[in-house]
Order: C-alpha cells, then structure tokens, then sequence
C-alpha cells in the first residue's frame, strides 16, 4: 500500500538528516516525509536512494549534556520517498497536490537569491527554490486544494517573511490572477530559527551530531508545530532566541576560535579543555564586559544564563 507522506521536504543535507528527520521520526505523531533534492545534483543520488531505506538511518549523537557524556545511536525512519526536482517534477507536483499538509526547506542561504530562469512561464531545473516552489503551489491551487503550511529553515532572519514575498514576487512577474495571489497569501508562512550542530557526514547517509538541538517557530493565528518533540518550540517571539543564539553561542565560538589561535592554535585543543584554561577566562570577561550590557540595555538581562556560562561545542 503506498505510503502518504504530509511533509515534503526540499534538501537532503546531513542537518536536515540529523534535525528534522530525526525529530519527526521521535516525535508524535510519527512523521512521514517526502525528501526532495533540488540540485539535481548526480551525484548525491546515493544519498536519496540510502534515505529512504525502509531500515532507516543512522545518526549519532555525541557530546556533553548535563554534565554527563552522551553517546549513542538513534535510528531515523520518517523518511519515506525520495524525489528529485530534475527528474520527477510530475510526482512531486502530486505529492504536493494530493499528500502535502506542511512544506519546510533549506536550502542554503543563497537559495533564495533570484536567477534568470525564475521569469520562466513553466518550471525548469535552473530556477531558485522559490520559483519552484511557486509553480508546485499553482498546481495544489489550480487543484482546488487548501494552502499549506510552510517552514522554511534557511539561516536568513525573518525566513518565513522574506520566502512569502519572493513567492508573492514571483507570482506577479508571472501574471497570477487575484485567486492565486490571494490563496498564495493564505498559506501560513512560518518565520523560524533553527540549531545543531552536526559535525560529520555518515557514508552514504546519516550524520554525527551534538545532543542540543533547537527549531524555534514564531507562533501565529492558526500555525501549529509539525511535531511535538522537545527540540521543537513554537515561540511568541524568535528576538530573544536569536539573540542568544548571535549573541552568546555564535559570538562565542567566533571569539574563542581567535584566542585559541592566538594563544598558539593547538591543532589537538577541545572546546572543554580551552573553557577550562585561559581562552574561557577570556571568553566570560567578554561575556562579563560585552555581551550582558547588551542584554541589559535591551531589557533582557534575565534572558542569558549566567556570564559564567561557556558556549557549547563538541568534546
């Protein structure tokens, strides 16, 4: 009996591999996704083929958590079929037509840049995601189906925004019709920030990655979670967690890579043994000095863990 599959997923990253797929294999209720390569790219066609092996795939997870070290293997199995926009435009204009509840993507923080073949009256391998995801959104409403949900993922702030006005853009240059448009703006357009670190690729599919992982989504009328799990919170507002994430984690890791190169670049340092030493007595007095009056200027001064805090990392 053929499987239907309510989330399609448009990338087949190692994060992808070990964030989303992995909580909606967790989660509840189970999910079953639909994964989409939008490269065309040949050669990840071991990839596909290994993604949606009914055994499923691994993911290890390995790392620090409450001060205890954690590693162990989960098994991955919400993958459930594997298309590519180069090759099977035709099913995955069905999938999206007759199976879809939620769309969610990243593809990388270039892919919504626009390109020449966007203008295209019909789909073609060379346009950007959003024009891809224009015309399979056409389809599902030419259809008479409701709109959908979409997450996008991509590292861009205000994902969610920026995604609808491409669409919204595209679909003017394309000549879309007052229903279109206005079905097109039905569709609820979900704005979130997502974090894991993942730190290697497993052969020919699965990924090493930390135990913390996060996909905050900005709540609005009529959105609901694609999955209960506890990495996955609907949010009033991503300011808080975004600037804990920018603020701490990524400013962070950025300071404490440039004074362990300046203290000599130990090629064989792990995080935990460089926040036991010199570079983490630099990093919390510019937590300490820089970072909290920050927050505190803002009002957030509740918001950070204590300055003492150190950025997670592996090891």
């Amino acid at each position: 009996m053929p499987v239907t599959t309510p989330i399609v997923q448009f990338g087949t990253s190692r994060f992808l591999q070990a964030h989303a797929d992995l909580f909606f294999s967790e989660g509840t209720p189970k999910g079953a996704v639909t994964v989409v390569q939008s490269s065309g790219d040949p050669s990840r066609a071991a990839r596909l083929g290994a993604l949606a092996d009914p055994a499923g795939y691994p993911v290890l997870i390995r790392g620090m958590q409450d001060g205890e070290v954690v590693d162990e293997e989960r098994q991955v199995t919400s993958v459930k079929r594997t298309l590519s926009t180069a090759a099977d435009w035709a099913e995955l204009a069905r999938v999206i037509t007759e199976e879809a509840e939620a769309i969610l993507s990243n593809t990388g923080d270039s892919g919504y840049d626009p390109k020449p073949a966007d203008t295209a009256a019909a789909p073609e391998q060379a346009m950007s995601y959003p024009a891809k995801l224009f015309h399979l959104l056409k389809a599902r409403q030419a259809a008479g189906k409701a709109p959908l949900t979409i997450f996008p993922m991509e590292l861009i702030p205000d994902n969610g925004h920026v995604l609808k006005a491409r669409v919204l853009e595209i679909a003017a240059q394309q000549g879309a019709g007052a229903a279109l448009t206005g079905w097109l703006d039905d569709c609820l357009w979900a704005n979130s920030l997502v974090d894991r670190i993942v730190s290697a690729p497993l052969d020919p599919v699965g990924a090493v990655a930390e135990p913390y992982a996060l996909w905050a989504i900005e709540a609005q009328p009529g959105l609901a979670a694609p999955v209960a799990h506890p990495a996955v919170q609907v949010v009033e507002k991503l300011e808080t967690i975004e600037r804990l994430k920018l603020h701490i984690l990524n400013l962070g890791h950025t300071a404490m890579a440039a004074f362990w190169q300046e203290a000599g670049a130990d090629p064989d340092a792990i995080v935990r043994d460089l926040l036991d030493g010199p570079v983490g007595a630099r990093l919390a007095a510019v937590m300490e000095a820089e970072v909290m009056p920050g927050f505190a200027a803002r009002g957030m001064e509740t918001a950070p863990p204590s300055p003492s805090w150190p950025p997670r990392g592996p090891g």
